[in-house]
């Protein structure tokens, strides 16, 4: 009797913490699964992918799995904090009718264009695993504060809802700068429950629309799965996105797997002034959501990317490769297929109209 009831407290416990903590966001629930039956991408109970799409990780495999996760760590991770250059608002504003943007590591991305500024993916937080009882540490430090010395946000771009996309201690600090959210269908439920006014919020099946002041953006299919707690997988959608202000056209891949939806993109909305694509985090065993860098290049060229930006990588060590190993492959099959590329060092500020310097700037950091 005593025993069935420690196993009831801790039973209650669990629920309250999954039911209690913001960090899980918005629940999944029976008003919001209707709302999402009107999107040819949800299947009667979850959000999937044009393609089939699996993670061949059975529950045999898991120790071996958290045993890799724990082993050869310094190679994972940079022996020191990456350095991000510190933003310069005169020069952000001083060129405003060109695109520009400034990468900040992993794929936190501060971009311009239209005169416009835009946030992509606005995680700056420390840990990209907030719930779990292991830290998964940023390769830089004191990264929240950076949200203070960035200017008036018009709009945050989210593509989904994964804690290393979607923070809220970074949220928190950005909702006052805030007050235009674009996001991925299914994810307006986090925001809401976090306090966002809904007037504030334009969710976007894949091949939706909107626009931003003269901007178009649209939401584009990606190739990866959603979800922030035990029982919300696959419960909002995961997107790229396409901006366009008449004269410069970008594209932001999003996370996942290789796929014929990066020919379709660039078939449909191509060819792409720049191209930043998802280049990081892979392995065998969840190869179909993340792409091998040669695939990242292959992406790139089949999406129509003129010049193409690597991005998710140089923030966490989400898998068991070397922290360099993603831009190393990605730059060597770019060179070998032709892809024009840029590898900007963190918080540096790239100007359409400046040609950045060739630079390998990871290859000086241990």
């Amino acid at each position: 009797m005593i025993w069935m009831s420690i196993l009831a407290v801790i039973a209650l416990a669990i629920f309250l913490f999954f039911r209690l903590n913001p960090q899980f966001g918005g629940r999944l629930t029976r008003e919001w699964k209707e709302q999402y039956a009107h999107s040819p991408q949800w299947d009667g109970k979850q959000f999937v992918n044009q393609t089939t799409t699996e993670m061949s990780i059975s529950l045999k495999e898991a120790p071996a799995l958290l045993r890799e996760q724990f082993s050869d760590r310094a190679s994972r991770s940079p022996q020191t904090p990456l350095p991000i250059l510190p933003f310069d608002a005169k020069d952000w504003s001083e060129y405003s009718e060109v695109p520009a943007f400034v990468w900040y590591g992993h794929s936190v991305l501060l971009l311009r264009i239209g005169g416009k500024t835009i946030l992509i993916d606005p995680m700056f937080g420390p840990d990209a695993s907030p719930i779990a009882p292991f830290q998964v540490k940023r390769f830089s430090t004191g990264t929240l504060a950076l949200i203070e010395t960035l200017p008036k946000i018009d709009a945050v771009l989210l593509t989904h809802d994964h804690y290393d996309h979607l923070d809220l201690a970074s949220f928190r600090r950005l909702k006052d700068k805030v007050s235009k959210w674009i996001v991925s269908l299914g994810n307006a439920r986090h925001l809401l429950r976090w306090g966002v006014n809904s007037d504030w919020i334009t969710e976007m099946d894949w091949w939706d629309q909107t626009t931003l002041d003269g901007i178009s953006i649209t939401a584009t299919p990606a190739r990866h799965f959603s979800g922030r707690g035990l029982t919300d997988r696959g419960g909002s959608l995961w997107s790229g996105f396409v901006l366009n202000d008449g004269t410069y056209n970008l594209y932001w891949s999003g996370d996942g797997g290789y796929g014929a939806h990066f020919k379709e993109v660039g078939e449909k909305l191509g060819p792409f002034d720049w191209g930043f694509m998802e280049c990081g985090q892979y392995n065998e065993r969840w190869h179909a959501i993340h792409m091998y860098p040669e695939e990242t290049v292959q992406a790139s060229h089949d999406a129509l990317v003129k010049s193409a930006i690597p991005v998710h990588w140089g923030g966490f060590p989400l898998a068991l490769h070397p922290w360099k190993d993603p831009i190393e492959r990605f730059t060597a099959s770019a060179d070998d297929t032709g892809l024009n590329y840029f590898t900007p060092r963190l918080g540096e500020m790239i100007r359409f109209d400046q040609a950045p310097a060739p630079s390998a700037w990871w290859q000086h950091i241990s």
